[in-house]
């Protein structure tokens, strides 16, 4: 009688793990994107700071930061605020695995001259 268990246990155990898998990967995928926001709004907010264009600025954030990140570079007296806004899913072939996330970094850096 206790044939059918091991078959019976391993198709509801297959499922969880696959929902498990996809959602470390969306995790892993998440904090990645993260991490590339705060990157890229450093990234700006220096190259900023030193005097250069905002357009150079914008370029050094888009080096760095996720595909379809934006940009706001907001000048304040000696001051230059860079935010990065970016919404990031986790998209195989198969489609969306999770809902879009939205992810924001900011930087401030004081101008250099």
């Amino acid at each position: 009688m206790d044939e059918g268990y091991a078959t019976a246990e391993a198709a509801v155990a297959l499922p969880a793990l696959v929902v498990v898998l996809g959602l470390a990967i969306g995790a892993v995928v998440t904090v990645d994107a993260q991490l590339r926001c705060v990157d890229a709004a450093r990234a700006a907010a220096r190259v900023a700071a030193r005097g250069d264009s905002d357009a150079a600025a914008r370029q050094a954030a888009e080096q760095v930061a996720p595909r379809g990140s934006r940009v706001r570079l907001e000048h304040g007296g000696r001051t230059v605020h860079v935010t990065v806004h970016v919404t990031v899913s986790v998209t195989l072939r198969a489609g969306r695995w999770l809902p879009g996330i939205p992810l924001r970094a900011e930087a401030t850096a004081e101008a250099e001259r």
